[in-house]
């Protein structure tokens, strides 16, 4: 596929991830799609396979967190990698701390089908924000 066909098939698949399109993020993705979210100390970080894992982090997201995206990310492909730049803010629920984070998703596509995601985000402030402060002893 030409580049601008896989940039168009992670568009698609990003739009499909915020309008919540359970059914077009599984066309989108391969049966052993891998994402993989590095760090620790925060809830989504971890390797997620397969259409089920997909859903399952899909849905801790929804649960754990409110992100907005206030600029559209840039896309950079070459062969068969997405390169997805850009920048959220957003709020953990559990905490309601507030987060900043530039990223960088870089997305595998075969035969029209996302194969791996791998982020590169700010783990530490996410992790900031996902810390429950503890209370102080009376």
């Amino acid at each position: 596929m030409s580049n601008q066909e896989n940039i168009q098939i992670v568009k698609d698949f990003f739009a499909a991830m915020g309008s919540g399109d359970r059914q077009g993020l599984l066309a989108l993705s391969a049966e052993d799609i891998e994402w993989i979210i590095p760090g620790e100390g925060w809830p989504l970080a971890g390797t997620h396979r397969g259409h089920a894992g997909l859903a399952n982090v899909l849905q801790k997201a929804c649960a754990e967190m409110e992100v907005s995206s206030p600029q559209p990310p840039e896309f950079v492909a070459q062969g068969d990698r997405v390169l997805v730049v850009g920048f959220a803010t957003g709020k953990v629920k559990a905490t309601n701390r507030t987060f900043e984070d530039h990223f960088v998703f870089a997305i595998t596509v075969r035969n029209g089908k996302l194969t791996n995601i791998r982020e590169y985000v700010d783990t530490q402030a996410l992790s900031r924000a996902s810390e429950m402060v503890a209370s102080p002893r009376t």
